[in-house]
């Protein structure tokens, strides 16, 4: 049971800090005020050390330094009652994928001028295949982090909150997702494999899961309220969390902490 005044600590990368949802509280990070680790807190009167920071691989969150910040898992300690995490998608590229592959996209269809060809190459610059390994890396990585997080604060809370789906069922190829219709299903693909590392990871070390991947499949890209963003060339980070997609994950992890007491 998590009670008021419990330290909590938010770990992971943009799809847990929330670059471009205001206020944004460290620039360096992309790191919201409003994001979910934040909603969090505020809904249970929690203690928020929230080092979640854009770009972050499972790697910065272990061991490795990321710019001026330290691995976020220094944060964890003996008296930290809830941990959440987010990461993964940045070691096998997930987003940045998306993103790339939406660019060149963007790039080839004025190319087509030129001819199909030279549209193709454009195109083809992007791979959206991913090795069955890779998943299984992600999963053995937070695995180790949950473990981890154990070894540093045997009495926490740990929660795995795996991703908001960007493509689900009503987003189609056009104007904010430039993908063609062999790409869109390999992204969709990859997302698949992520949501699968992360439940295999909590399958494995005993931690929570947060399926927000499945609670927001309704809400990709596309349907009439969607939790994540498109693509647009300026204004807001593509394919990442809305605010009202960060609402949406800190109610999924508070009503499993309130049914917990």
């Amino acid at each position: 049971m998590i009670t008021p005044g419990s330290r909590y600590v938010a770990l992971g990368s943009s799809f847990g800090s929330g670059p471009g949802i205001k206020p944004i509280v460290d620039k360096a990070a992309g790191r919201s005020g409003r994001n979910y680790a934040h909603l969090v807190a505020e809904a249970l009167d929690l203690e928020l050390t929230d080092v979640t920071y854009s770009g972050a691989t499972t790697a910065t969150i272990l061991r490795d330094r990321q710019n001026d910040a330290p691995p976020q898992l220094d944060a964890v300690g003996p008296d930290t009652a809830l941990v959440t995490i987010t990461a993964g998608g940045n070691d096998i590229d997930y987003i940045g994928t998306f993103v790339r592959g939406s660019l060149m996209n963007t790039l080839a269809k004025p190319a087509t001028l030129l001819g199909k060809r030279v549209a193709n190459r454009i195109r083809a610059r992007v791979s959206y295949l991913k090795e069955q390994s890779e998943y299984d890396a992600v999963a053995a990585s937070l695995s180790e982090i949950v473990l981890a997080v154990r070894e540093r604060a045997p009495q926490s809370r740990i929660l795995l909150v795996d991703y908001l789906t960007v493509a689900g069922p009503a987003t189609r190829a056009r104007l904010d997702v430039p993908l063609n219709e062999e790409q869109l299903p390999s992204v969709v693909m990859m997302a698949d494999g992520l949501a699968k590392a992360f439940a295999t990871a909590a399958e494995k070390t005993g931690a929570g899961l947060i399926t927000a991947s499945a609670a927001s499949l309704d809400h990709a890209v596309g349907s009439a309220e969607p939790w994540t963003t498109g693509f647009r060339l300026v204004g807001a980070i593509p394919y990442h969390p809305t605010a009202a997609g960060m609402a949406a994950v800190a109610e999924l992890i508070v009503a499993e902490l309130r049914s917990e007491v």
